[in-house]
């Protein structure tokens, strides 16, 4: 059974290695997430150490599902930080699941409890932007999100392809 659950700074801290294994599992299988190869535990931890820092001014969620054994399957991360003029909006940052936990639901189950999370701050607007052409493309669509469009040659993929980005958007019922 996956528990999903939002991780304080110092619980980010305290599952740092468990989390840059994540990272590092993820990229090394080819995931488009701001890194290049080779994915280091240095890398890793630095930017979840950041995270944390930025979940403790209040800027930023991050959700963890965990299986059975308490283990780390998955992340997500609901990036409130917005300009003044944007207080209804939030950027999806970071969908990660474990390449072993992959097609059992992880990533339906983080994003449902993002929404939730997002509904609670008064977000009803929310963001996120994908490799053009990838699995998570697909994913996206079936869970109701709606493409804006394609920016092409945008980001290197890890291994040094460069790659287009496609924008979509969510908007949630908030009452």
């Amino acid at each position: 059974m996956t528990t999903i659950t939002a991780l304080s700074a110092p619980q980010i801290l305290a599952q740092l290695n468990a989390l840059s294994q994540l990272l590092i599992d993820c990229v090394n299988d080819g995931a488009s997430v701001s890194f290049m190869l080779p994915m280091t535990p240095a890398k890793a931890q630095a930017f979840w150490s950041g995270i944390a820092d930025s979940v403790a001014r209040a800027e930023r969620i991050v959700l963890v599902a965990l299986d059975g054994n308490q283990q780390i399957a998955g992340t997500v991360q609901l990036i409130l930080d917005q300009p003044e003029n944007q207080p209804h909006r939030a950027d999806v940052a970071k969908l990660l699941v474990s390449p072993g936990a992959r097609r059992q639901g992880i990533a339906q189950q983080l994003m449902a409890e993002l929404e939730c999370q997002a509904a609670s701050q008064n977000r009803s607007v929310l963001v996120l932007d994908t490799a053009t052409g990838s699995g998570a493309e697909t994913f996206y669509q079936q869970a109701g999100w709606q493409r804006v469009g394609e920016i092409p040659h945008y980001a290197l993929m890890p291994d040094g392809v460069i790659c287009s980005t496609t924008y979509y958007y969510k908007h949630l019922n908030t009452k």
